[in-house]
């Protein structure tokens, strides 16, 4: 339960750090395509008898790296770019998880999570990958935020777009196999999109919605690590169970006027506010 912890909420600061400038350049569906291919990564690692973890990484990557060239090269946008990754990672783990004999006990864990079965090795490993996304989100949050609300002017500043915005796609897979662990593959992109659009409704500038998302992601990280082991249930739904309830209520909260109404769908207010 210590562990579980631990990482747990390390997992959900990055999720709600990264997950903020996603659903603001409208990749929401990001986490939930590069997971898909992380799958492939998995089921290869699992092919060749190598720890998975380490080919769900490098296949990760180079899969973000390939939506972005796909999104640049192509002007497919980017909910089709990550529609397309998604059905190719996907296609190419179930090809490997047949051709090894099916489903294994270890590729439910990354499919549904198992954060209550992580070893002391994991938890320092999520813990060292957490503070260097953190810090590198952190040194580059300017450019990043440049990027987000507007490429072109942030290109005639002279910022070198085409190589941050492939920074930001590795860190982005990067933080997705990270969390898979903690919510699995099928539930990691409610964990990166639903404390954001949550803290969005609140209408603060960037850094009190990065905050209040963040608190959001770690208060329904914890709750539902403790109530998955005292009703022995699964976390991984559980977490995300919580997450939406905070939303419902902040819905309902903001719909009876006690919240401020605010316009979530256009992300410039939080860019003035910031």
């Amino acid at each position: 339960m210590q562990k579980a912890l631990v990482a747990g909420i390390a997992v959900g600061i990055i999720c709600s750090f990264m997950g903020t400038f996603l659903v603001l350049r409208r990749y929401s569906l990001f986490g939930d395509g590069i997971a898909h291919v992380a799958f492939g990564g998995i089921s290869v690692g699992l092919f060749l008898g190598v720890f998975p973890l380490w080919t769900a990484f490098i296949v990760s990557i180079f899969g973000g790296l390939g939506l972005q060239k796909l999104r640049q090269s192509t002007k497919i946008s980017g909910d089709s770019a990550v529609a397309v990754v998604l059905v190719s990672g996907l296609a190419v783990g179930v090809i490997l998880v047949s051709s090894s004999g099916g489903f294994s006990v270890d590729l439910f864990s990354f499919l549904f999570g198992s954060i209550l079965l992580i070893s002391n090795e994991d938890t320092i490993m999520i813990l060292a990958i957490s503070a260097g996304i953190i810090a590198t989100l952190t040194l580059l949050q300017k450019q990043f935020l440049h990027l987000t609300f507007n490429e072109e002017q942030a290109k005639l500043g002279g910022l070198r777009t085409t190589l941050l915005n492939y920074a930001f796609v590795v860190l982005a897979s990067i933080t997705v196999v990270t969390s898979m662990r903690l919510v699995g593959i099928l539930l990691i992109s409610a964990l990166i999109v639903v404390p954001n659009i949550t803290a969005m409704m609140f209408g603060k500038g960037f850094k009190k919605t990065v905050f209040i998302s963040m608190g959001i992601a770690v208060i329904s990280v914890v709750s539902g690590i403790l109530v998955s082991y005292s009703f022995n249930v699964a976390p991984s739904g559980t977490i995300v169970v919580i997450a939406v309830g905070i939303l419902v209520g902040t819905l309902i909260l903001k719909s009876t006027g006690l919240l401020q109404k605010v316009d979530i769908k256009t992300p410039s207010k939080i860019s003035h506010n910031s």
